[in-house]
């Protein structure tokens, strides 16, 4: 009989090796990580998670296993897909790794080898990653090349991925250029007739305004938050560095089958500003293929003008072009505005019930109902469906959403547990121990479907301390006063590597995937 089961496996592995659509098929029912926060909703739960439990996750029998190098920092999200089929190397669940030395990476999940499947770098002679000295910042250093994370389409096996590079071309000297790509999840090879070079120009007398057009500036323009693929489009979207201008923000649609640019939306024309920052996060969207982004600071000026910073904004793809179809805008957008408290340093998650929460760096968390963001109302904000001032200084990131709680943590606060019931958020509980410093962090859940939660946050001690170890945390999500792991409880042993601002860790198919500095640490069950 094992010869027999063995001999069954092994038709099954060169069956599926040699029809890698059938294989990524057969993936589509399986767990799987295709997108930042694990959903286009943003919820940052995964509901597919058996293996890891509040009766497992502790010191005792659960652990770092294993660290994966690479060649460079890792602010992206890892990704996940089941059984994909390797040519020459068999089946395998991938861990999809992109760094911000402009490489993309494909490991075996499981830990069967520390080597990668394939890796694709973007770089080569005359080109390269840009220098913290080139953006004129130092929240991403020493090297800027992909920080969005990437995003998967299992349908047809396709990686895409927004990667920056610095390149001198002869005569025309050093160029900043940023460019989509798709690659082949079982190789890493560029497909369908890419890269893109990603250009843009909209009407306008903004900033940076030449002719009566806005330009895309590919060294300014910086994109952090994550892409999207919805309805057959990719969506990336850009703020800058450390608010250096001129910048403007934009989103900006692709066709995932042929890259061919399909619409752009500038949150800027006539002003400067409204960069899409998210924290690391990504931009919503709902099963009509509706985009939710917010922005950050920049001139208000709707509905006489058409500049919208400081402003949650409903954007809907049309047959050539990217439409607003709705916003809502805060009643202090111009105190928000002078104080540097935009609304668009976090990410939004769509909730039930037509629902979707966000906050910002204003010291509000923002309940609005999607059918009906109520844009912008003089003296208050009844025009949202509520509003909740919160503990800590600043919001980076976005809350996480499990079986009718809103997990949220600010900087410099606890995990709180803020139950959703009626159109209303009412905090339930919050976390003890230390408090989250600056700037907090992205929460995450495991669970099968609505039972064995565990909320997972990776601190990053800090960003002006850079060199501190990041340190995995996890609680009971069904009462987040019970901590159960910490990495910091086994030192030794489960260390994760250096810090990184505002990153997220992966939680699928029993292990925990943290991005760091040059590593990505796994944690799991140990064996006994």
């Amino acid at each position: 009989m094992l010869s027999r089961a063995v001999s069954i496996e092994g038709f099954r592995v060169r069956l599926l090796t040699r029809f890698p659509a059938l294989a990524l098929v057969l993936a589509a029912g399986s767990a799987q990580v295709t997108t930042s926060q694990y959903d286009n909703a943003r919820t940052g739960a995964n509901l597919h998670e058996t293996v890891l439990t509040p009766r497992n996750v502790n010191a005792a029998s659960f652990g770092k296993v294993f660290t994966l190098p690479v060649d460079g920092d890792i602010y992206a999200q890892p990704l996940y897909f089941p059984q994909v089929p390797i040519p020459g190397k068999g089946l395998h669940n991938v861990l999809v790794v992109a760094t911000e030395h402009d490489s993309v990476y494909a490991f075996d999940a499981d830990g069967g080898s520390t080597e990668p499947l394939w890796h694709t770098s973007f770089l080569k002679s005359g080109v390269t990653t840009l220098t913290t000295g080139d953006v004129a910042c130092p929240f991403v250093t020493p090297e800027i090349g992909i920080t969005s994370t990437p995003v998967i389409d299992g349908a047809t096996g396709t990686i895409y991925v927004l990667a920056r590079t610095k390149e001198s071309s002869g005569l025309l000297g050093t160029q900043y250029v940023q460019r989509l790509h798709a690659l082949a999840i079982t190789t890493g090879v560029e497909k369908f007739g890419g890269p893109v070079e990603i250009q843009a120009s909209v009407p306008g007398r903004g900033a940076g305004s030449s002719n009566g057009q806005v330009k895309f500036n590919a060294l300014r323009d910086n994109p952090r938050a994550a892409l999207l693929l919805t309805h057959g489009g990719v969506y990336l979207s850009f703020a800058s560095f450390c608010d250096v201008a001129p910048y403007h923000g934009w989103v900006m649609a692709y066709d995932a089958g042929t890259l061919k640019q399909r619409g752009v939306f500038n949150v800027s024309p006539d002003a400067e500003e409204g960069g899409i920052w998210l924290g690391d996060t990504g931009p919503a969207a709902d099963e009509q293929g509706n985009i939710y982004v917010p922005t950050g600071n920049g001139k208000f000026d709707a509905p006489a003008g058409r500049d919208y910073g400081d402003s949650v904004l409903k954007l809907r793809l049309g047959p050539s072009s990217l439409d607003l179809a709705d916003f809502f805008t805060p009643f202090n957008q111009r105190e928000l505005n002078a104080e540097d408290n935009d609304i668009g340093s976090g990410g939004p998650v769509l909730l039930p019930d037509h629902l979707l929460v966000v906050a910002g760096k204003g010291g509000t968390i923002y309940l609005l109902d999607r059918d009906h963001l109520g844009k912008f109302n003089i003296g208050d904000d009844r025009h949202a469906v509520q509003t909740i001032r919160f503990r800590g200084e600043y919001y980076f990131g976005a809350p996480a959403y499990w079986n009718g709680h809103v997990f949220s943590l600010s900087s410099n606060d606890w995990p709180r547990d803020l139950l959703l019931d009626h159109r209303r958020l009412t905090l339930r509980a919050m976390a003890g121990g230390p408090r989250y410093i600056d700037p907090g962090a992205t929460p995450t859940v495991s669970a099968n479907g609505v039972k064995d939660g565990v909320l997972w946050i990776l601190a990053s001690k800090g960003w002006r301390s850079p060199d501190q170890p990041a340190v995995l945390h996890a609680y009971d999500a069904s009462d987040i006063t019970k901590q159960l792991y910490t990495s910091d409880e086994n030192r030794a042993r489960d260390q994760a590597g250096r810090c990184l601002r505002f990153a997220i860790p992966t939680v699928v198919n029993g292990r925990v995937y943290v991005g760091a500095k040059r590593e990505v640490d796994v944690y799991g069950l140990l064996k006994d």
